[in-house]
């Protein structure tokens, strides 16, 4: 168990989430939003000041920032990434972050919207923290604890692992990356620069979680074209595209093939954005599956639903686009097994249980693992993202970094 970090950790996920990074599905930029990059600026300046004199944050709001090997051994050189911005599903403005010290088991009615409350019924998770120090916002915002508990727990294993050299380790090599939560957080990482081996993002959820399997995604955007008219004049020759999209959103289904209805190993199609007028709408839908092979079927399926609608209208059209966002990680993963058997190893060293699971969605490790750098998903304590409810238990926090510092251990150890 590590000792002396606690208050630290406490202050420093503080200065993190109280900076706002939320990103922006709607913005073309790279990063989406420049408020992402002070928060970058504050992690470089901050890795500077602890010893890392290469810390560098470039254009594109990534921070980057290596650790140098203190082993004799040629060592694989391992990375470690969290992202930087908070999701657009809540705001992240304001963030008032409260320590609810020694939690005692009670709901916990945040008092800035005494309407908010985390409740032990919707979040059974929270019977299991009792004597805990959680962390949540104050009622008006999510916390960011998705994903700045991941940065803070990888400051602090940079601070850890230069206090105490008697910890031996190889190369390794710090990401922080901005727009995760709207799929572009590795967009414009430069592999070249981040040069290393295996990777690990700081990103899954409860104590001791650990996830090499993802989602595999695709997004779909529809474009119905309808027939505009005077609507005084409009009989037997108005074809209103709003309501050729309303009409092809309601017929998907809501008790099979969708988020609400499905959980475990099962997909879905997720319609997400609508915009437009008469003459023309725009229905933007995502695709999830863990098989790969199903995402075809799911897509033939929705072009299938917007023919039907259509097929009465002769005189209107629809279009559609198929863009590919990220891979199950397992492919990658399955061929280089040592990466998850290390990862493993770390949580059981670090004396917590291991829980396996299946990330219904992505990291930034769905896509890095396809770009040349495997990278499974470990746990930080995060609960509750992307809405008012977010949470965070400390002492989670703080077992990850203790299973971080195991990871790096075991690399180093592994090697002849």
């Amino acid at each position: 168990m590590l000792t002396g970090y606690h208050s630290r950790m406490v202050e420093r996920f503080f200065r993190y989430v109280e900076t706002d990074t939320q990103s922006d599905p709607a913005s073309s930029s790279q990063p989406s939003t420049e408020k992402q990059k002070q928060l970058a600026v504050m992690l470089a300046e901050e890795l500077i000041a602890a010893g890392i004199s290469d810390a560098e944050l470039d254009d594109f709001g990534y921070v980057y920032a290596t650790i140098p090997s203190n082993s004799p051994k040629t060592v694989p050189v391992i990375c470690f990434c969290s992202h930087l911005d908070t999701a657009p599903d809540c705001s992240g403005t304001g963030v008032k972050p409260l320590l609810h010290k020694n939690y005692d088991g009670s709901d916990l009615r945040l008092p800035d919207d005494p309407a908010q409350i985390i409740s032990t019924r919707q979040h059974p998770y929270l019977l299991g923290k009792i004597g805990d120090d959680l962390i949540t916002a104050s009622g008006k915002t999510l916390l960011g604890a998705d994903d700045k508990a991941g940065v803070t727990i990888i400051m602090e294993l940079v601070d850890y692992l230069r206090n105490h050299p008697e910890i031996r380790h190889g190369k390794i090599r710090v990401l922080f990356t901005p727009d995760e939560e709207i799929g572009r957080g590795v967009d414009k990482v430069n592999m070249q620069k981040l040069n290393a081996d295996f990777g690990y993002t700081l990103d899954a959820s409860e104590l001791g979680s650990f996830e090499e399997e993802t989602f595999s995604a695709d997004a779909m955007k529809f474009i119905f074209h309808g027939v505009p008219t005077h609507p005084g004049h409009a009989k037997d020759k108005l074809v209103n595209a709003i309501k050729l999209a309303s009409a092809f959103v309601r017929s998907l289904p809501t008790d099979e093939l969708s988020p609400e209805s499905t959980e475990g190993r099962y997909g879905f199609v997720h319609p997400i954005r609508m915009e437009g007028n008469p003459e023309k709408m725009t229905v933007e839908l995502i695709i999830r599956d863990f098989m790969t092979s199903k995402l075809k079927p799911y897509e033939d399926y929705l072009i299938d639903r917007a023919e039907a609608i259509l097929r009465p209208f002769s005189t209107a059209r629809f279009e559609y686009e198929i863009k590919e966002q990220y891979r199950n990680m397992k492919d990658i993963l399955e061929k280089n097994p040592m990466v998850s058997e290390y990862a493993r190893e770390a949580i059981r060293r670090a004396g917590i249980p291991l829980k396996e699971s299946a990330a219904r969605g992505g990291t930034d490790g769905s896509r890095l693992s396809f770009m040349g750098l495997p990278c499974p998903n470990i746990f930080t304590g995060e609960m509750a993202f992307h809405g008012k409810h977010e949470y965070v238990s400390v002492q989670d926090m703080e077992k990850s970094l203790e299973t971080l510092v195991h990871l790096c251990q075991i690399w180093e150890e592994r090697q002849e």
